[in-house]
């Protein structure tokens, strides 16, 4: 009989494994128990698939420790370690819900203030204005979100250049992401693009409600909203559930788009919400090859209005090539210097000589 249990690892230190290594340097020898008559032990192997190679060993290691101890009944056992619980998925996120209840407008955690950026129809360049004077801002050192909260027709993460989904590490807290020193959300950024959004009212309002509820936006000096065009649930839910410091409308200067831009002027001063003032945006049209001057939408007129209201008119901006091409490219014309840039850079100066941003 093994006179020790140092007497069976020696038997069997030597033998050598699939892998190269030996059964002694691998310290898989476990549980040696030595009876009177009998002697039992264990390899244990560090994973099910290295067990499956190991009987050969498992064979070699019995017959070394039988010739330690003739007479005496040897067996051995191979088992592995168990294989360590996968982590769990994060809870995956689900935007687009009823509302949850609140009492009354509230603030977002860590905005210091809220432009809605809104227009009384579709094709007045909205969208384009609010990213262009994101970036702006940002680039005048102002710390600046935007939110694209335009369900339906979400172009911002287009214009941005971002298309990455934003994670969620518990299901329920979303980050947002980063383009050209902008924070940025949009529900473009969480569903098929290719797809349809086909959601009634209290799901848009409820998805609204989380991308400012529940997106960490950090420490901003303003988020920006880009809303959808008209007067439906999305601006209600906005101006009746958030602190919004106040509302921008952008229309071009014809008169069809002042109608509907009178309209978004109504809903806000209905909804008690601040109107900071008009941007009159395809004010005007400069010839890239002769250089002259066209007003395609007329001229003026958004100035004109807003002189009427006794509001703010807060800037003109032309309308180009060069700003289409740059928002289909995901780099918005007020990353660079040019005449349009420019233009926007004024705006965003008044915005922050106005207090605005």
């Amino acid at each position: 009989m093994p006179t020790s249990r140092d007497d069976i690892l020696a038997a069997v230190a030597g033998i050598s494994l699939p892998d190269g290594g030996t059964l002694g340097a691998s310290d898989m020898v476990r549980a040696i128990q030595i009876d009177a008559d009998t002697v039992r032990f264990v390899i244990e192997a560090p994973d099910s698939a290295t067990a499956a190679t190991l009987e050969p060993v498992r064979q070699a290691a019995v017959a070394a420790v039988q010739a330690l101890a003739p007479g005496q009944t040897v067996s051995a056992v191979l088992t592995a370690h168990s294989a360590p619980a996968p982590k769990p998925e994060p809870p995956s996120l689900k935007i687009g819900r009823h509302p949850t209840p609140q009492a009354g407008p509230t603030p977002v955690v860590g905005v210091d203030r809220i432009l809605a950026i809104g227009s009384g129809k579709g094709g007045v360049g909205k969208s384009t204005v609010s990213s262009n004077l994101a970036v702006a801002l940002a680039k005048k050192g102002r710390r600046v979100g935007l939110l694209d909260a335009d369900i339906y027709g979400p172009s911002q993460p287009r214009m941005m250049g971002v298309s990455k989904r934003p994670a969620s590490p518990d299901g329920k807290t979303i980050i947002p992401l980063h383009a050209h020193g902008v924070t940025m959300m949009s529900i473009g950024l969480m569903v098929d693009p290719d797809k349809a959004v086909v959601w009634r009212g209290p799901m848009l309002m409820g998805a609204l409600q989380q991308m400012l509820t529940q997106v960490e936006w950090g420490e901003l000096d303003v988020l920006i909203i880009d809303l959808p065009p008209g007067t439906g649930d999305v601006q209600l839910t906005l101006c009746q559930k958030t602190s919004v410091t106040g509302a921008v409308i952008v229309s071009t200067p014809q008169d069809v788009a002042l109608l509907d831009a009178r309209k978004a002027i109504d809903m806000f001063k209905t909804l008690n919400t601040p109107l900071l003032g008009l941007i009159e945006n395809m004010s005007t049209f400069y010839c890239p090859h002769c250089g002259e001057e066209t007003q395609i939408f007329g001229h003026g007129g958004v100035s004109h209005e807003a002189e009427r209201l006794g509001v703010p008119f807060l800037g003109a901006l032309p309308i180009d090539l060069d700003t289409r091409l740059s928002g289909d490219a995901g780099t918005p014309i007020a990353l660079g210097d040019g005449p349009v840039a420019q233009a926007y850079a004024e705006l965003a100066q008044r915005f922050i000589d106005g207090g605005m941003a």
